[in-house]
């Protein structure tokens, strides 16, 4: 067999040449073993009851050289698999989430013994099959369920999104990497708006563009109240034009029942997705609404492109649609319940189609009137 001795003189070297020599034929005999392309059964065994003997007796950095060595051999029998990974020292994570293959069985004995950061680099692995993910998403750790969230291998569906969700509910940055996944639907995460980043509220608002919604209390509300719609842009334009961002959290208060806290954070809210969706809740059109917008938001270096942007979402979101995520803030509604299949997403336009042509129409036009209106001010 190469590379390899009966275990007797292996034995025999160990006990006359102490640590050292434990040292170099541990190495030796990994190198050997990882080389060999297909070993018989008799080899395997007489490796693996050489590997125990000669583990223990090695320095630990000897130990982690031979486990680094070994773990790149295709055929290791599950307690040699145990032998290898609890010897990498350091390099365990980076093994973890390189190794091609690895057994359910290794999986499963890692994850018992409880270290987070090994959980995490598992959760991480793609192809985890059924039983390892049931044995993953009990595991309440923050960092592991950062893992699981963007591991876009796992589905989110079924148990898998209702626990995706709750754990996005606790943990900002759980609720951000789910919102940039396109599998995911990001208007789950409508309860947790104000803690996302610009890009993942957007793609909350985006979510709710032609879509069926539960009928909630407000739209009646709403409805009666969007007939003042010009005179209530009209104001917060003035407002925002004077920078009065607390009167604006007042006027907020008053005619939309969200708390002052909330109505603070919408006036101060500088990408303008909250304030869009009271803009759009109280029936402003593109023209209106982008007015407002544009007192509102700081966008200096992409201006046009993110007022376009809002344009698009003026067409695509209804009314209806914005006075619902208005109830999930106030309490009145869960947005869980958008995950029934009456209330899925339709099916998004075609990444290859332009944006141009997904952006025409309404607001289109809208921009290029607000356009000649600051141009003809300019002129004045």
């Amino acid at each position: 067999m190469i590379g390899f001795q009966p275990y007797e003189t292996f034995q025999l070297l160990i006990e006359t040449g102490g640590t050292e020599r434990a040292n170099t034929l541990l190495i030796a005999a990994c190198d050997a073993y990882a080389r060999r392309a297909k070993p018989l059964a008799a080899e395997a065994e007489q490796f693996e009851a050489l590997a125990k003997r000669l583990f223990p007796t090695a320095t630990p950095e000897a130990r982690t050289k031979a486990a680094g060595i070994l773990a790149s051999a295709q055929n290791l029998t599950p307690s040699l698999e145990i032998l290898v990974y609890e010897n990498l020292g350091t390099g365990l994570i980076t093994h973890l989430e390189s190794a091609p293959t690895l057994s359910d069985d290794l999986l499963f004995r890692l994850i018992e013994k409880g270290n987070i950061d090994v959980i995490a680099a598992i959760a991480r692995r793609p192809r985890l099959s059924g039983a390892v993910l049931a044995r993953l998403f009990p595991i309440n750790s923050r960092k592991v369920y950062r893992a699981l969230a963007g591991n876009t291998a796992i589905a989110p569906r079924g148990a898998y999104l209702t626990a995706l969700t709750r754990s996005a509910e606790m943990d900002h940055e759980v609720a951000a990497i789910l919102a940039g996944r396109d599998d995911f639907d990001a208007a789950l995460l409508t309860g947790v708006f104000f803690d996302l980043p610009e890009e993942g509220r957007i793609n909350v608002l985006k979510a709710y563009g032609r879509r069926n919604l539960p009928h909630v209390p407000m739209m009646r509300t709403f409805e009666q109240i969007s007939v003042a719609t010009e005179e209530f842009t009209g104001a917060l334009m003035k407002l925002f034009s004077d920078n009065r961002r607390p009167k604006i959290t007042r006027l907020l208060h008053q005619i939309t029942g969200l708390d002052e806290l909330r109505c603070a954070e919408i006036a101060h809210d500088t990408s303008g997705a909250a304030l869009f969706v009271v803009l759009r809740a109280f029936g402003c059109t593109s023209y209106d609404g982008l007015k407002v917008l544009i007192h509102a938001t700081s966008h200096d270096e992409h201006r046009s492109k993110t007022l376009a942007g809002f344009a698009r979402l003026f067409e695509d979101v209804s009314v209806s649609a914005m006075v619902y995520v208005m109830s999930v803030w106030r309490g009145d509604a869960k947005a869980g319940e958008l995950s029934k299949p009456e209330y899925g997403r339709v099916t998004e336009p075609s990444r290859r189609t332009p944006a141009a042509q997904r952006g025409g129409g309404v607001g289109e036009r809208a921009l290029e009137a607000l356009d000649r209106l600051k141009s003809s001010r300019k002129a004045g």
